[in-house]
């Protein structure tokens, strides 16, 4: 499988999981609040209206919205700066988190809106306390299964994904690798010039 297919893939998982509507108090299990958000980010990605390339400001917007509402970005830039996190002040802490959104928004978007009709099935989920892993399998219109992860934590009578992981490569994972050898080779003060210079790619799959 080439790499541009596995990594649009990746990023319509990634999209998935950004979209979703607000739950209800009688929120249901991982599984469904997420199916919520897989229908949801397929109504952007196939909303006529929103299809044109003059539109495109208003559509990548609507993403960026939506994400906000079920993506856990706070927890998800904690996790990803790892043992760095605990020594930041909090205004760099929310810097920090501002950067990472950006980062991800910038690594995924122009890919999520290549989406056309990959089919998502679900396969199990598995609970534990506040903590959930949704497996799902992304299925591509030659048949091909992609396995993709979500990681969920419970926040009230919500469940936000934290991370994502796609044929065993954890978003989380990739970028923090890549934000503790610049941290520990030069300083944190580069790796925020390189998030504000774009200076990072999508995370790549095994078989890339």
């Amino acid at each position: 499988m080439s790499p541009g297919l596995i990594t649009r893939l990746a990023a319509v998982a990634l999209a998935a999981l950004w979209v979703g509507a607000p739950a209800s108090a009688d929120a249901g299990a991982p599984t469904d609040q997420l199916k919520v958000s897989v229908e949801q980010i397929v109504k952007v990605l196939e909303d006529p209206a929103l299809k044109p390339e003059a539109k495109l400001k208003e559509r990548r917007a609507a993403i960026r919205k939506e994400a906000e509402v079920v993506f856990d970005f706070s927890e998800t830039a904690k996790r990803a700066l790892g043992r760095h996190w605990q020594g930041l002040p909090e205004k760099d802490r929310q810097e920090f988190t501002g950067l990472f959104t950006d980062l991800i928004e910038r690594a995924y978007i122009s890919k999520i809106e290549r989406y056309s009709g990959e089919r998502i099935a679900y396969a199990g989920e598995a609970v534990d306390g506040a903590l959930a892993t949704v497996r799902t399998r992304f299925v591509t219109k030659q048949g091909t299964e992609i396995p993709v992860d979500y990681r969920m934590q419970q926040r009230g009578d919500r469940w936000l994904v934290y991370d994502v992981s796609v044929e065993g490569v954890s978003l989380i994972n990739n970028y923090r690798t890549q934000f503790d050898k610049i941290i520990q080779t030069s300083s944190y003060a580069e790796l925020v010039r390189k998030m504000k210079a774009a200076e990072f790619a999508a995370p790549s799959s095994p078989r890339s």
